[in-house]
């Protein structure tokens, strides 16, 4: 090395020489750096499709022994993380920064089209379907396409009668995470969704949106047969099985089918009043 070189290696600063490091490991594939042999190599299975880490408990496998540790805390029930505000457990650190914007009512991302806010990344990547109206998610036993992988997983259990979720207090069964946690509030009374404008709680997020559309006025959800707007993309759902006649709450009595669960509601009350004359 000439004596020039020699001086530039002295005087250059470490932090150079980490950039320069930076550049020496290129996926091959897409050319994208890494600062670390190792860290290129993880992120390489995202080509090759490779998952070494597998679960001893289920089988499972995983692409980074990030992952597979995650995953085994559903089986040990570890939550390792803590919430300094009110002291809830979670298996991930990532479920702990969600829920702590229950307490700061931080939603750093919000909807480009109709501008409602979101706590989470995913649930406003599953918002967007409600405007572009893509339902990318196909069941392949009868052909029904959902916007959510979530609303596709839960369906299929429909078809395998799978209820893989049970609630630790009365028992109930659950096809979906998500439904245990709402139901668990019922016992819990816990509704950590407060409305800013009145007060009002809710037990969820998406009642809480729905909820201040209310006060604001705002109606995102249009109905692309005859215009018809709505405050929520449940009742826009609901509103098109008119135009559809689709009708998905039978009588578990006489067979009638009815588009709304309101209006079965209603009419098993028929059902039940001629039980009682008799």
């Amino acid at each position: 090395m000439e004596k020039s070189e020699k001086v530039k290696e002295q005087i250059l600063p470490e932090v150079s020489k980490k950039e320069r490091q930076k550049l020496s490991h290129d996926c091959d594939v897409c050319k994208k750096s890494f600062s670390s042999k190792c860290n290129l190599n993880s992120h390489k299975r995202i080509h090759t499709g490779e998952k070494p880490f597998h679960c001893e408990i289920c089988g499972k496998s995983f692409s980074q022994s990030g992952s597979l540790a995650k995953h085994k805390r559903i089986h040990t029930g570890e939550k390792p993380y803590s919430c300094n505000i009110c002291g809830k457990l979670f298996s991930d650190n990532s479920a702990l920064t969600q829920h702590k914007r229950i307490h700061t009512g931080e939603s750093p991302y919000h909807c480009s089209v109709c501008g409602t806010r979101f706590s989470d990344q995913s649930v406003l990547n599953n918002h967007q379907h409600c405007h572009t109206g893509e339902k990318p998610f196909q069941c392949d036993i009868c052909g029904k396409s959902f916007s959510h992988r979530s609303a596709l997983t839960n369906h299929k259990r429909i078809h395998t009668g799978k209820k893989p979720y049970s609630c630790n207090i009365c028992g109930k069964l659950f096809p979906g995470k998500s439904a245990l946690t709402y139901h668990k509030r019922i016992h819990t009374g816990e509704s950590p969704y407060p409305c800013d404008i009145c007060g009002k709680s809710f037990t969820m997020s998406s009642n809480l949106t729905g909820h201040r559309r209310i006060h604001t006025g705002e109606t995102p959800y249009s109905c692309d047969v005859c215009n018809k707007s709505f405050s929520t993309s449940s009742n826009l759902m609901t509103h098109k099985r008119i135009h559809t006649g689709e009708k998905l709450f039978p009588c578990d009595i006489c067979g009638r089918s009815f588009t709304q669960h309101s209006s079965l509601t209603s009419h098993k009350c028929v059902h039940k009043g001629k039980k009682q004359s008799h």
